[in-house]
C-alpha cells in the first residue's frame, strides 16, 4: 500500500487559500476516484475538492474552519501500490505558533454575538476565518499590517493572527508605535453600518446569518460607502424580442439540449452596448481609471437557500448567441445546486440583474465592487402602447419591459450611463426576426 496526499488545488487566479467547512468523509472510509471530499469556502464561493484517486482516507490535516493553502495537503489516503508518497513530498510536521490561553481560545471560536465595527481596505486580503478573528479582537488594519504573514505571498494565516493575539500587549509600547509609524498610510474604510438593538418579543425566532450571508450582507455596505450611485430608468418595447424567441426555442432545445431563455438576448445587447461605450467597462484604483479589455458580465442569480451569488459569463463578447446560451445556463445549473468553481465567480467587469423573474418591474440594484455600472432587467408585461405608422399614430398590444441602469458617479455621468442604457434599449427594441441562432 501507498500513502497520497490529497492537496488543495488551485482555485483560480487571485484566490491563494480556503477554509474547510466541512469533511464528507471520516478517516476510515473509503472513497473512490471523483468522490467529493470535502466541501471549501473562500470569499467567492463554495465548492467540493474530489480526490483523483480511490483509496482510504487515513489522516485528516484539515480540521473543520482551518485555513489551507492552494497545494497544501489536507488529507492523506492509502491506496493500493508501494513507494510511499505518491503526490509530492514527504508531510513534515510544522512547529506551531503559540497558542493563545483556554478563555482567549473560547473566544475565538465562539460565534460571533454581534456585528464588529472593525473594516479592512480591500487592498489587504484575508481569508474568512482570519478575518472573523481579527473582528472577533478587534485587531485594527494598522496592527494587522505589523503581523508578518507567513502564508503564500506574505498572507496571514490562523496561526499567524493567534499567536499574535496570544501576545498581544507584551509588546513594548515603542516598537509597537515605531511599527504603526512605518506602516504605508492606507485609505480610511468606510465606517460599519450603525447596528441597532432589536428588542426580541415572545414568540419571535432569531436565526443567525450563514456565512455567505454575511459576506453578502458585507460587500453591499460596503458597496454602498464605496460608490455614490445614480439609477436611470427606461421602458422598452422587446415584442420583436418574445416573437424571436417563441419563434426558436424549441427549434434550439431540439437541435442543441438546451433551454433558450431571454438571458442571451438581455446579454448580447449589453455587449455591444459596452462595445459602443468601452468607458463603462472599467474599475477604479485609487485615482486611476482601469479600461478592462475583456468584456465579463456576471449574471446575478438567486439560490434555493435565498443567498445570491454572481456567476460569470467570461469573453462574452467572443460567444454567438448559441454560445451565450450554453454558457448561461451552464453557470445557473451549477450555481443552483452548489457545482461552481471559485473562478467562476471572479473577474466579471458589468453585471446583469433580472429582477423580472421574480415578478418584478424594476430594481435599483447595488453596483458590485470593483464594477462601476449595473443593468437590472424587469418583467415583460403586455400593454397598450402608441405605435407610429405611416398612416399616423395607432394603440396596439406590445410586450414592454422596463431596465434601470445604475452606475458610479465618480466616473459615470449620466450623459454616459444614459446613453448606454438607451443603446440596450435600442438594440433590444429593433431586435432582427432574421437574426440566426
Amino acid at each position: 500500500m501507498a500513502e497520497y496526499k490529497l492537496l488543495l488545488p488551485s482555485m483560480g487566479e487571485g484566490v491563494m487559500e480556503a477554509t474547510i467547512i466541512t469533511w464528507l468523509f471520516n478517516e476510515g472510509d473509503n472513497v473512490k476516484e471523483d468522490d467529493s471530499v470535502v466541501e471549501i469556502a473562500t470569499d467567492k464561493v463554495d465548492s467540493d475538492v474530489p480526490t483523483p484517486v480511490s483509496g482510504k482516507i487515513v489522516k485528516i490535516l484539515k480540521q473543520k474552519d482551518e485555513v489551507a493553502k492552494v497545494g497544501e495537503a489536507i488529507a492523506i489516503l492509502e491506496i493500493e501500490g508501494e513507494g510511499g508518497t505518491t503526490a509530492s513530498e514527504e508531510v513534515t510536521t510544522e512547529t506551531p505558533a503559540a497558542a493563545p490561553d483556554t478563555e482567549t481560545l473560547k473566544t475565538i471560536e465562539e460565534p460571533l454575538q454581534a456585528a464588529s465595527n472593525v473594516e479592512f481596505s480591500g487592498d489587504l486580503y484575508l481569508s474568512p476565518l482570519v478575518k472573523s478573528i481579527a473582528q472577533q479582537e478587534n485587531i485594527s488594519e494598522s496592527e494587522l499590517k505589523t503581523i508578518k504573514g507567513s502564508g503564500l505571498e506574505g498572507r496571514i494565516t490562523k496561526e499567524d493572527i493567534l499567536a499574535y493575539v496570544s501576545n498581544r500587549g507584551n509588546q513594548p509600547v515603542q516598537q509597537a508605535a515605531a511599527a504603526q509609524q512605518t506602516a504605508p498610510a492606507a485609505p480610511k474604510a468606510p465606517a460599519s453600518a450603525p447596528v441597532a438593538t432589536v428588542p426580541v418579543a415572545a414568540g419571535d425566532e432569531i436565526i443567525p446569518m450563514d456565512r455567505m450571508r454575511k459576506i453578502i450582507a458585507e460587500n453591499m455596505v460596503k458597496a454602498k460607502h464605496i460608490a455614490p450611485h445614480v439609477t436611470s430608468f427606461i421602458e422598452t418595447d422587446v415584442t420583436n424580442v418574445v416573437k424571436w424567441r417563441n419563434k426558436h426555442k424549441d427549434i434550439f432545445e431540439k437541435r442543441e439540449g438546451e433551454k433558450l431563455t431571454f438571458m442571451p438576448i438581455f446579454v448580447k445587447a449589453i455587449v455591444k452596448a459596452i462595445q459602443d461605450f468601452p468607458m463603462i467597462n472599467v474599475s477604479i484604483s485609487g485615482e486611476n481609471i482601469i479600461k478592462k479589455k475583456n468584456i465579463n458580465i456576471g449574471m446575478a442569480t438567486a439560490l434555493p437557500d435565498g443567498n445570491l451569488i454572481v456567476p460569470v459569463i467570461k469573453n462574452a463578447d467572443q460567444l454567438s448567441l448559441s454560445g451565450l446560451a450554453k454558457a448561461i445556463n451552464d453557470l445557473a445549473y451549477r450555481a443552483r445546486n452548489k457545482k461552481l468553481r471559485p473562478e467562476d465567480t471572479q473577474g466579471a467587469t458589468y453585471t446583469i440583474s433580472n429582477v423580472g423573474s421574480f415578478g418584478n418591474l424594476m430594481g435599483t440594484p447595488i453596483i458590485p465592487q470593483p464594477q462601476v455600472a449595473i443593468l437590472a432587467i424587469g418583467a415583460i408585461v403586455k400593454k397598450p402602447a402608441v405605435l407610429e405608422t405611416k398612416d399616423g399614430d395607432v394603440i396596439a398590444i406590445r410586450q414592454l419591459m422596463f431596465m434601470s441602469h445604475s452606475y458610479d458617479h465618480r466616473v459615470v455621468d449620466g450623459s454616459l450611463g444614459g446613453m448606454m442604457l438607451k443603446h440596450v434599449h435600442d438594440y433590444l427594441q429593433n431586435w432582427d426576426l432574421n437574426t440566426e441562432i
